[in-house]
């Protein structure tokens, strides 16, 4: 009976308690995925970079506002060897341009 009353005289609190615990359980089924999201973010950057700079032949200011997240990330460019670094959300990540036929290709990453 008491919790009845805490119900109904707390609706909002109570309401506030579900949604916290519902997230709670979503992010407790999602964990592989949401440890994965940091290095989506490194890995897209660098690799779209790369094929709008090299395969696209496209200045490299516009390449940078092609790629613009809203998510902060830093760009690398490396124009001898034609290999990009990009860092976002704490992950490094880098493509390597490998000629006309093949185009861009992220490099394995370093542990």
């Amino acid at each position: 009976m008491t919790s009845r009353r805490f119900v109904r005289r707390r609706p909002f609190s109570t309401s506030c308690i579900l949604m916290l615990l519902f997230l709670c359980a979503l992010m407790w089924v999602w964990r592989v995925e949401l440890q994965a999201f940091p290095g989506i973010i490194s890995a897209y950057t660098a690799k779209e970079y790369c094929s709008c700079r090299y395969v696209m032949d496209n200045p490299a200011d516009y390449c940078q506002r092609y790629v613009k997240q809203w998510l902060p990330s830093s760009l690398i460019e490396d124009a001898a060897s034609r290999r990009i670094i990009a860092t976002g959300m704490g992950r490094e990540s880098s493509a390597q341009w490998l000629g006309a036929r093949k185009g861009c290709r992220l490099e394995p990453a370093t542990l």
